[in-house]
């Protein structure tokens, strides 16, 4: 399983941590994917990590102002946002990949995740 939270309502140029926890399955061992929806929006992708930890891939929107981190001890994945704009409101989700030992890469489209967390709501005011 994996559960989304830390998100909040913040200014314009605040900054927020989103956390995934993950239990169960050995998630420690998939890459995981953050992405966001926006209302009347179709969900897309923000950032991804790889079950190692030191691949990542970000989306061009974000690259600069997002960074991703996992820490398998606590088996938490993180999503520092820096620099916030009105356009990142959105519920965020994270998912992890279906493929043992996953890259980057292969958790950046929703049809690549194979399990979703519940969403977390970040709301940027101008």
């Amino acid at each position: 399983q994996l559960q989304a939270s830390g998100g909040g309502l913040v200014q314009a140029g605040d900054s927020l941590r989103l956390s995934c926890a993950t239990s169960g399955r050995s998630f420690g061992l998939y890459a995981v994917g953050w992405f966001r929806q926006a209302p009347g929006k179709e969900r897309e992708f923000v950032a991804a990590i790889s079950w190692t930890g030191a691949g990542f891939y970000y989306a061009d929107s974000v690259k600069g102002r997002f960074a991703i981190s996992r820490d398998k001890d606590q088996k938490m994945v993180y999503l520092q946002m820096n620099s916030l704009k009105p356009e990142d409101t959105a519920v965020y989700y994270c998912g992890s990949g279906g493929r043992r030992f996953g890259t980057s890469d292969e958790v950046t489209s929703t049809r690549q995740v194979e399990y979703w967390g519940q969403g977390t709501q970040v709301t940027v005011s101008s």
